[in-house]
């Protein structure tokens, strides 16, 4: 595919149609890697995506309960005041 280079402000940049940051999924921030005479943008995958939804499911399945107490009984708390 080829695009035009355009000229922003004193720098210069090329413009990605609303289909192509659909299609690959980018956001604010993109990964620029410099290889081989080779310049490659790919999306920055969002980090813990879908896991509001996946907490939420194992709640109401009753999933969500610690595997080991968040204190032990030989834990002295009052170290940490």
């Amino acid at each position: 595919m080829e695009i035009s280079v355009i000229k922003i402000g004193n720098s210069k940049g090329i413009r990605l149609s609303k289909t192509i940051l659909e299609r690959y999924n980018i956001k604010d921030t993109v990964d620029l890697i410099l290889e081989k005479g080779q310049i490659v943008i790919k999306p920055i995958p969002t980090p813990r995506k879908g896991w509001e939804l996946a907490f939420k499911e194992m709640a109401e399945k009753g999933d969500d309960h610690l595997l080991i107490d968040d204190v032990f009984e030989d834990e002295n708390l009052d170290e940490w005041k």
